[in-house]
């Protein structure tokens, strides 16, 4: 069942595909349902939909909404579905989505007004109670998301139980335009995509470069804190290495291809092998192989048809998508007894997933990012403290930066769902360490079935920013699986082999996703600890360009970052210069500062730093506000 707000908005997607019909009659409908923040509807037509169309679709909108038009639901065989999907000629798309619905499932459509449309509801009853909408953008779409298939025409939209609500909406989202951290991105010199280089490859500008290590000092000063060990990987592996993990081949669709060795390439090309021949004998493993993981993990967890003779196998290597395999060798290059547990072991290290071309996002969803990683591995009695620690790490990060507003997200398995590797009771057991440990949080947490990874369950930050967002931040999981697969053994006071229980966190996730968000959670403005510039010298005339550049060189010698701004320019022109530039401390130095080895303070990180003040005193100020890592205050 859905929300009365879903059946307002999922009520608005098939008013609007009506009106798209009165207007566009030959229009070829695809799907249209709510969403969490509105609706949209896909439809394929020879016309190029524009921003002047959505204005007349709306009037067409509010005509249908004034017609009060009923909203009738029935049911029908599938032979007569067919007929009526004909009939109103919309069989180009509707017939596939029909053959999705199984046998024996009920078929239903809406009727409203003239318009017509299979759909398992559910709807208001009239569509005049839909009383505050507003049509957003177009976009482009590939039908069922597949970029072989044809592109379509996706119209999305908004719609809210109240005009006040719409409204307070319709503001969120022009603040989320000023805050968009691409536009933000651009204008900051913080970071560049370049097509030249491959989309969703993020090249940091020396502005974000600031940012991004001002990030890796301060989380790697808490692992130094709570004992972690860094560490440094390849950007590649070996095929062998994420079939044991078992991220290879069930994952490949989210992973770059295999690179191959050149000289078996050409040798098996000799041969006649064809494209797919080659993929299954990279997929393949041997027998051997098979028998020994699923001895190791007491389950059938590779199944037979993956077997291919020895002779046919082809290795070959993989661009790194998880870290946690190579920090698994690294615990296991030396043998390890109880009194070394746990092993922490952390790096800032850059993995590459393949996202398809309409999903990347500027720095949210790209194709390669650095995680700050690590991964813990302890013995069972340890999992508990390691959580609450991992957590008490992802608070203390998201307090500093003054991300208060968060849930947490507890993600276990589906029992319907056969993902999941490793045997029933060890995840029984991660299973309620998530738990307690999230319960020992004091925050509110929901559990949600099949967000589980699928060598453990996971405990998510889910942030909300100040528009009222979210995004999915930090992670901690709890994993029996891998330390099996990979054979993991520590001795323990018994002086016999026990196997290790694996954890791994992010507090951050991935740099890249960690900063997009940041960008647009201080709208650019960031902390004086984070930001790139911190400072900046502004003299009042040219003869104070030699004092002016004294100043700074103060300020550097004190690991400050400042700048002089000797433009020609009036005062108002550079300081209004420093203010889009986002700088939070602007020194102004006219003659009677220099006389007094004074400068006058503006200050937007803390405005009770303002005025006239002796250099060394403003010094000792920033340095404070940069130590304690301050949030701007007014």
């Amino acid at each position: 069942m859905m929300t009365p707000l879903q059946e307002i908005r999922h009520s608005a997607s098939h008013i609007l595909a009506a009106a798209v019909l009165r207007l566009f009659p030959q229009t070829k409908l695809d799907i249209g349902p709510p969403t969490d923040t509105g609706f949209y509807y896909d439809f394929d037509s020879e016309h190029k939909f524009t921003s002047e169309d959505l204005e007349k679709i709306e009037e067409k909108m509010r005509e249908i909404i004034k017609e009060n038009q009923k909203f009738e639901r029935f049911e029908c065989s599938r032979e007569e579905a067919v007929r009526h999907i004909t009939e109103f000629g919309q069989s180009t798309y509707k017939l596939g989505r029909l053959a999705d619905i199984p046998e024996g499932e009920a078929i239903s459509f809406y009727r409203n007004g003239d318009f017509l449309d299979l759909c398992a509801g559910t709807h208001v009853r009239y569509t005049s109670q839909v009383k505050a909408f507003k049509l957003l953008s177009i976009a482009g779409s590939y039908h069922r998301g597949d970029e072989k298939n044809k592109q379509l025409q996706r119209i999305y939209g908004t719609a809210f139980a109240s005009k006040d609500e719409l409204a307070l909406h319709l503001h969120n989202l022009e603040e989320a335009k000023k805050r968009d951290h691409r536009k933000l991105g651009r204008e900051l010199r913080l970071f560049h995509i370049d097509e030249d280089v491959g989309q969703g490859l993020v090249l940091w500008l020396p502005n974000g470069a600031i940012v991004r290590q001002a990030l890796q000092d301060f989380i790697g000063s808490e692992l130094r804190k709570q004992g972690y060990q860094q560490v440094v990987t390849p950007h590649i592996g070996k095929l062998a290495l994420y079939k044991t993990s078992g991220h290879f081949p069930y994952y490949k669709e989210s992973q770059f291809p295999p690179i191959t060795d050149p000289d078996q390439l050409s040798k098996i090309a000799t041969e006649g092998c064809t494209c797919c021949d080659l993929t299954a004998r990279l997929e393949a493993i041997s027998a051997k192989f098979r028998e020994t993981i699923n001895a190791r993990t007491g389950t059938d967890v590779i199944s037979a048809n993956r077997v291919r003779p020895e002779a046919e196998l082809l290795d070959g290597f993989l661009l790194k998508p998880m870290n946690c395999p190579h920090h698994i060798k690294i615990f296991s290059s030396a043998p390890r007894s109880y009194r070394d547990l746990p092993v922490r072991l952390a790096e800032f290290g850059t993995v590459y997933r393949w996202e398809q071309s309409g999903e990347l996002n500027g720095m949210t969803r790209v194709r390669g990012f650095t995680q700050d990683d690590a991964h813990i591995f302890c013995a069972e009695e340890q999992v508990a403290d390691e959580i609450r620690g991992c957590l008490s790490l992802v608070k203390i990060v998201l307090t500093t930066l003054g991300i208060n507003n968060y849930r947490v997200r507890v993600g276990l398995r589906d029992p319907d769902s056969d993902k999941y590797t490793g045997k029933a009771e060890n995840w029984d057991k991660a299973e309620a360490a998530c738990l307690d440990a999230a319960r020992d949080l004091g925050a509110i947490f929901s559990e949600e079935p099949g967000e589980a990874a699928f060598y453990g369950p996971k405990i998510d930050f889910v942030v909300r920013d100040v528009i009222g967002r979210e995004w999915q931040l930090g992670t901690v999981q709890v994993d029996y699986n891998l330390p099996e697969r990979f054979d993991l053994s520590y001795t323990g006071a018994d002086n016999k082999p026990h196997r290790p229980v694996m954890i791994h966190r992010a507090p951050f996730g991935s740099l890249e996703r960690f900063c997009g968000v940041l960008i647009e959670h201080f709208a650019g403005a960031f902390p004086t600890w984070l930001a790139p510039e911190q400072a900046r010298v502004i003299p009042l005339n040219d003869t104070l360009n030699a004092h002016a550049n004294e100043t700074a060189n103060f300020l550097r010698s004190h690991d400050i970052r400042v700048s002089v701004d000797a433009h020609s320019d009036k005062l108002g022109a550079k300081i209004r210069r420093a203010e889009l530039d986002k700088v939070p401390h602007i020194l102004v130095i006219g003659s009677k500062e220099y006389e007094t080895g004074c400068v006058s303070v503006r200050s937007r990180a803390d405005k009770a730093m303002d005025g006239t003040r002796p250099l060394n005193e403003f010094t000792e100020m920033i340095l404070a506000e940069i130590r304690e890592r301050r949030l701007p205050r007014r």
